[in-house]
């Protein structure tokens, strides 16, 4: 929804800030929660300071805050804008050492970063007008949920409302994009029946969309220069593809089909991988295994709450007339216990009621376990059926650890991506299972490509990518999963 600039805002833009066309959308949407940007270069830094200053000159006495994730991109970001850009007339002082601006009307504004989990914590019992978070998807999703609740205002005629503006992304690409982009609650969302997608609005911005830098053949050529994924993120503000994201590799035509174009024989050896969970959700997928060695993954059940013997029952009642000749559980729930016996043991005992195999602690090496559903994607030898719908969904928005750039960052939401490891490690794993010579060589070199050293670790990319070139069909999809 959007209507015309108020009075105040129109007297402030035409003296001190002329918002381009896209930015002038940001500044008229009325959404409770807006998104501006989704690519570099449109002016969403500016966009979003202005918009704080606005809402902090229209109302006397109000406060309001912009935060960054640290103190050094605070500083170089909003704070040099501020500094450079609003007139010293339009404040009466600002305190250099709590960042606070007091506005000639008695409103404040304050600049502040968050750069651990509970930082946020410091706005603690604080009410502000307005909230804007530059780079909201450096930001995570439990830190934007206080946040709100701090987004209040006794001012008579005022509407609270926050704004974020950013790139695709980072740590909190996910739950960024399943509110404003997929316009649903994210996962790790409490009171998820409480989102209502009217409170939120993305106002979609590129370089294009900034005469600065529209013309500016320059710039856009080192955009054009950058690898695909960050090129397709700055560029083009693709929410599909971004820095930092893991499975770069993944095509959602070439690795994913329709349940009913792919023919599973009854022969192919079948298997099911679990991360088992109680708040958390337990994550159950499905595996069957081609005798070119390549690995479908074809039904997924995702749901919480399910005692053991519960799951049990679920998944019995979703493999009937299937000859499954594993189960791969995660290794935690045989420590764990809810009675006397482990979490595995009840899940197994209420399995053999079913005739189905108890099952055994599942392979959880992280990094190997990564590389190899890399490699199987890269070389088209994972296919997921689209029915997997939680499946699909999570493997893009996976990141990787800053702390270890092999690994996957946790967050919530990311249990059926480790079932799915759990269920393809596990098998290929040549330790502890019989594998084709096919199976048994890709999961050699996947071990081999997660533990050498970088350089080492290019020249076998460089190796695997040449071996399946040669192959025939190395590099398409078996004819019968094209869609």
């Amino acid at each position: 929804m959007e209507l015309a600039l108020p009075n105040v805002r129109v007297e402030l833009f035409s003296r001190n800030y002329s918002p381009f066309p896209r930015q002038r959308e940001f500044h008229q949407s009325l959404a409770k929660y807006r998104l501006f940007g989704g690519a570099a270069g449109p002016g969403k830094t500016k966009a979003l300071l202005w918009e704080c200053i606005c809402q902090a000159l229209e109302f006397p006495m109000v406060d309001t805050l912009l935060l960054r994730r640290t103190f050094p991109e605070l500083e170089s970001s909003l704070l040099a804008y501020f500094r450079r850009d609003v007139p010293r007339g339009m404040y009466e002082s600002y305190n250099e050492s709590k960042h606070i601006v007091t506005w000639n009307n008695g409103s404040t504004t304050r600049f502040g970063h968050c750069a651990h989990e509970n930082d946020v914590y410091q706005y603690q019992g604080a009410e502000y007008l307005f909230i804007g978070l530059d780079e909201l998807t450096h930001f995570t999703l439990k830190q934007w949920q206080f946040l709100t609740s701090r987004n209040r205002c006794p001012v008579p005629g005022t509407f609270p409302n926050m704004a974020g503006a950013t790139n695709p992304g980072n740590i909190g690409h996910a739950w960024v994009k399943a509110l404003w982009i997929d316009r649903k609650p994210p996962a790790g969302m409490e009171s998820a029946s409480q989102y209502n997608a009217d409170d939120y609005s993305f106002i979609r911005a590129t370089i294009s969309d900034n005469p600065v830098y529209a013309d500016d053949l320059e710039y856009q050529r080192v955009l054009d220069a950058l690898p695909t994924h960050l090129r397709r993120a700055f560029l083009q503000g693709d929410w599909n593809v971004f820095a930092g994201q893991y499975f770069d590799v993944l095509d959602f035509e070439r690795h994913t089909a329709r349940p009913e174009a792919v023919e599973l024989e009854p022969w192919w050896p079948r298997w099911i991988s679990i991360d088992w969970g109680f708040e958390h959700p337990s994550a159950v997928l499905w595996h069957s295994a081609a005798p070119d060695g390549a690995v479908i993954t074809y039904r997924e059940f995702v749901q919480n709450h399910l005692s053991p013997r519960m799951l049990a029952a679920a998944i019995a009642e979703r493999s009937r007339g299937e000859r499954i000749g594993a189960i791969y559980l995660s290794p935690d729930a045989f420590a764990q216990r809810t009675a006397e016996d482990t979490i595995a043991d009840q899940l197994g005992q209420g399995l053999a009621l079913e005739h189905l195999p108890r099952p055994d602690p599942a392979d959880d090496e992280r990094v190997g376990g990564w590389m190899l559903m890399y490699e199987l994607l890269r070389t088209d030898k994972w296919m997921i059926t689209r029915n997997c719908e939680k499946l699909i969904e999570s493997l893009p928005i996976l990141t990787r650890n800053e702390a270890n750039i092999e690994d996957i960052l946790k967050t919530d939401g990311d249990d059926v991506a480790d079932s799915a490891r759990y269920g393809i490690k596990s098998r290929l794993d040549p330790r502890r299972t019989s594998l084709s010579g096919l199976e048994a060589n890709i999961a050699a070199r996947a071990e081999r490509i997660a533990t050498e050293d970088p350089t080492s670790r290019a020249i076998w990319m460089r190796k695997l990518e040449t071996d399946s070139l040669r192959k025939p069909g190395g590099s398409a999809a078996p004819r019968r999963w094209r869609v």
